[in-house]
């Protein structure tokens, strides 16, 4: 009978260990404040899945993290000491959910989004915009104190995937993280020598960057531009041509191809996500940044088809897409992604293998930087000219 016993508490044992074995561990909180929103990074062990919620007086947000356990050494709150947020505090609320509350102060949007290798949810909260009461005739409106397009000063390059990914990989072994680095390397010391532009680069090595981090940088940095950099690939070896990409919603299911991809998730996965995207479209139509973003998509791939196509008559022009690349998530500066070839493809390999076609693309993207800023020069002085 005692024998029976001890095996049954054992049994249990095993199982209470073997479930919480199972469970992901939250390992921690940490945090950024930029100019226009507050991104909070929650560190996992593995795959999850959360739901949110708002309270009301006192104004809170919070995210039921499923079938997870607070790590003994996790960091368990923060206060982000902005006009955002105050407080982000976590606590096991139940035996399988782990609870996210922020304590909101200027906070009206959020948008949230899972990353892999390593795993982390990354909540970014967005401040809500001011606006200024002006005068018109008897009558008052309100308008939004966004400024114009401010001078170019820093532009971040962001040579895409590096260390541990390498990207794509072409038929012969070209790697996309080497490539995509010695382009970005060439345009930062075109913009620099040429442009008097002050560059700032997300990786200069062989090195991993987590995809939130990028952005994270150019935040930092102060950057007026973001300009991610990488190869294209595809299943059908015949797909050609150059591309370049903005943030923004899309139902194109190549534009969903190319950017689950670079985010490294499934192409179900990606349409499940991008449909949350919608949270903070709005926040970016408003500050002005979409517009300028797809301003400088096409000015940089105008540039790229038009230099090319003078020694490469079969430059296929993709032209300019939009979709939910995590990079570009939270870059408070125009920014935009761009595919500079097919590496799956065999020609277009041989020619990111040749240096002087590398030289090339670097010259054709500095060219299209130099318009859009040049473009943009001429709106700050038409704008100043209206009384």
């Amino acid at each position: 009978m005692k024998k029976a016993l001890v095996l049954s508490l054992l049994f249990l044992l095993f199982v209470h260990y073997s479930e919480a074995a199972k469970q992901t561990a939250v390992k921690g909180l940490r945090h950024a404040s930029y100019k226009s929103y507050t991104r909070v990074v929650v560190d996992i062990d593995g795959p999850l899945e959360y739901s949110h919620n708002r309270l009301y007086n006192p104004n809170r947000l919070y995210f039921d993290l499923k079938n997870c356990r607070l790590s003994a050494i996790a960091k368990s709150s923060l206060k982000a000491r902005d006009n955002i947020l105050g407080s982000v505090r976590m606590a096991q609320f139940d035996k399988e959910t782990v609870r996210v509350v922020f304590d909101l102060k200027n906070s009206k949007n959020f948008y949230a989004f899972l990353l892999e290798n390593p795993y982390r949810l990354v909540i970014d909260v967005y401040a809500i915009k001011d606006s200024v009461a002006v005068k018109a005739g008897k009558k008052e409106k309100k308008v939004s104190i966004d400024k114009a397009v401010p001078e170019i000063k820093t532009i971040v390059i962001d040579p895409g995937h590096g260390g541990k990914d390498p990207g794509a990989v072409g038929p012969n072994g070209l790697r996309e993280k080497d490539i995509v680095l010695a382009v970005s390397k060439k345009l930062g010391k075109i913009l620099r020598e040429k442009h008097g532009v002050n560059v700032v680069y997300t990786r200069k090595r062989d090195t991993f960057v987590p995809l939130n981090e990028r952005t994270e940088i150019a935040n930092a940095k102060g950057a007026d531009l973001f300009i991610s950099i990488h190869t294209n690939a595809s299943r059908k070896k015949s797909a050609r041509g150059i591309e370049t990409y903005f943030l923004n919603w899309t139902n194109n299911r190549e534009a969903l191809r190319v950017a689950a991809r670079e985010n490294k998730i499934s192409f179900s996965k990606m349409q499940k996500v991008q449909d949350e995207l919608n949270l903070i479209l709005n926040d970016l139509a408003r500050n002005n940044k979409r517009q300028e973003s797809m301003r400088l998509a096409y000015s940089v791939q105008s540039s790229m088809v038009n230099l090319l196509k003078k020694d490469y008559r079969s430059v296929k022009n993709l032209g300019v897409k939009y979709a939910l690349f995590y990079v570009l998530v939270g870059a408070e500066m125009p920014s935009i992604l761009v595919e500079i070839s097919f590496i799956s493809n065999r020609e277009e390999e041989r020619r990111l293998a040749k240096d002087s076609f590398k030289e090339m693309i670097a010259n054709a993207l500095a060219k299209g930087i130099n318009t859009y800023i040049s473009q943009s020069a001429l709106i700050v002085q038409r704008d100043s000219a209206i009384p």
